[in-house]
């Protein structure tokens, strides 16, 4: 096996409040770097985090993701407040309310890669500005480097010219159904699979939520295609950074792979690990059921998933 290749992840590091139909619960662990870096920590031994945080961000939180391994020295911190986001879900978990977010230091953040993350060949743009994702990897600088990118329909709407200059940089992209269905004006997903491969990326995965996902990999006239299935869990509590965590944990087992060239099957597995892991999030508020998880849990649910999905 491999020594697993180091990896940076940049986004959002925030301060979520979250209700829901059970629980109401404030000062949660958010934000998609938040998520992303700590799932990626169960297979990748080196997780450099990359994001921006003020005077108020809890230091119980920055403990933990330390306690994980995940290098924190890319962390800027401010002297104004944190990113803050505050939402509600109802009895359709699948759908949330945004009440108030805080961008505070986002506004005008500009990101900074340490020198020390800057060589990572492994790359991890989760959800934040396109500009901001196009800072990150103007900063990155292995040359032999596999880069993967998320968004959200925010991105789509207001700085759709400067996200489509993202696509042409990267390898894999991720984005939710309803994304892909505005970003590329068709409703069939198959279609949107194409339409994005065409824009620039080499693989596309299109997450369906607790549906699984959809992953493309080669070309729009020629390319090959697998359906992922979501691991069925019976205790929903917070799906909040579940695709921010399938986003990580599907990096962590590229790095673990030791290969910036992944091929279909790996990428493939990688797809099957990010969801397994996401499911975990699901069970409980913010990031603590990822804080509480044991590798002996995750390779139990692994034998599991693989015995009802195969046929």
């Amino acid at each position: 096996m491999p020594a697993s290749l180091p990896i940076v992840v940049g986004g959002t590091i925030a301060i979520d409040n979250v209700k829901t139909p059970f629980a109401d619960e404030t000062e949660l662990l958010g934000g998609s770097a938040a998520y992303a870096a700590l799932a990626a920590s169960f297979y990748a031994e080196t997780v450099h985090l990359v994001g921006i945080i003020g005077k108020d961000f809890p230091a119980r939180h920055l403990d933990m993701l330390e306690a994980r391994g995940i290098s924190l020295e890319g962390v800027e911190r401010s002297s104004g407040d944190s990113f803050t986001w505050s939402g509600e879900y109802f009895n359709n978990m699948n759908e949330r309310t945004t009440h108030r977010v805080g961008l505070n230091v986002l506004e005008s953040w500009k990101v900074k890669v340490h020198t020390s993350s800057s060589a990572a060949p492994i790359v991890v743009l989760a959800n934040m500005s396109p500009d901001n994702q196009l800072e990150m990897l103007e900063q990155c600088q292995a040359a032999d480097r596999f880069v993967i990118a998320d968004t959200m329909d925010l991105w789509i709407e207001i700085a759709n010219e400067r996200l489509h200059d993202v696509l042409k940089q990267i390898d894999l992209f991720v984005i939710n159904d309803s994304e892909a269905r505005e970003f590329t004006g068709t409703s069939n997903l198959l279609e949107a699979g194409r339409i994005l491969l065409a824009k620039g990326p080499r693989h596309v995965v299109i997450k369906l939520g607790e549906y699984g996902s959809m992953f493309f990999s080669g070309t729009a006239d020629d390319h090959e295609f697998f359906r992922g299935h979501a691991y069925p869990i019976e205790t929903l509590a917070d799906p909040t950074g579940a695709g921010d965590t399938f986003l990580g944990a599907l990096a962590g087992f590229l790095a673990a792979k030791g290969s910036t060239q992944p091929d279909f099957d790996t990428l493939r597995r990688a797809v099957v690990h990010g969801s397994v892991v996401a499911s975990f999030t699901c069970e409980a508020f913010s990031t603590r059921r990822l804080e509480a998880l044991e590798q002996a849990d995750l390779d139990s649910r692994m034998e599991h998933f693989r015995a009802v999905t195969a046929w």
